[in-house]
C-alpha cells in the first residue's frame, strides 16, 4: 500500500523498543543533521535511560518505523512557561511519504497526555529561526510563537 493512502488507524504507536533504535538513529539523522553520527548515537542512548524522557515510535502493520516523537519533562526555565515542570516536544519526525496522514498529531495527543500525567499544564518546544517549515509546522498543530532569539558568543582571551 502507498504511503499516501494509509490510514492513522494502520499506524501503531508504541515506546521505543531496543529493537527499534538502529531506526530511530538513522531518523533522527535526518532531523538533527548537525550531529554527528556517534555524537548523536550517545545522545539518544542517554535519553533512553532517563525516566523524564519519552520515545514514541510510529510503526507500520508491517514493523516498519516511519517516525519517532520524543517528549521530555522539563523543570528547568521554558520560554514563556507558566509553571514548572513543562512538557517539551523535544523532536518529531515523520518520514516524507508518511507526512498529512495524521501522525504527528497523534504523537502530539500521546504526549501531551503523559506531560499532564507528569503534573505538566503547558508543552514549549523548538526550532532555528531560520527553518520557516518547521515553525509553520508547530503553528499548525497549536504552538505559538513565544519569543525569538539570537545567541551570542565571545571568545575571552
Amino acid at each position: 500500500m502507498a504511503a499516501s493512502k494509509y490510514k492513522m488507524e494502520q499506524i501503531r504507536y508504541s515506546e521505543l523498543h531496543s529493537e527499534d533504535f538502529e531506526q530511530l538513529l538513522k531518523m533522527s539523522q535526518k532531523l538533527w543533521t548537525d550531529f554527528d553520527e556517534e555524537e548523536l548515537k550517545n545522545l539518544l542512548k542517554e535519553m533512553t535511560q532517563l525516566e523524564k524522557n519519552r520515545i514514541l515510535m510510529a510503526k507500520r502493520a508491517d514493523g516498519e518505523n516511519v517516525g519517532f516523537s520524543i517528549f521530555s519533562i522539563r523543570t528547568d526555565y521554558v520560554e514563556g512557561a507558566d509553571k514548572s515542570p513543562t512538557g517539551y516536544l523535544e523532536g518529531i519526525y515523520i518520514e516524507p511519504p508518511y507526512r498529512k496522514n495524521g501522525i504527528a498529531k497523534e504523537f502530539l495527543r500521546i504526549g501531551e497526555m503523559w506531560c499532564k500525567e507528569k503534573g505538566c499544564t503547558q508543552i514549549g518546544s523548538d526550532t532555528w529561526l531560520t527553518n520557516k517549515a518547521s515553525r509553520e509546522f508547530h503553528k499548525k498543530i497549536g504552538f505559538w510563537e513565544e519569543e525569538e532569539i539570537v545567541h551570542f558568543l565571545k571568545n575571552i582571551k
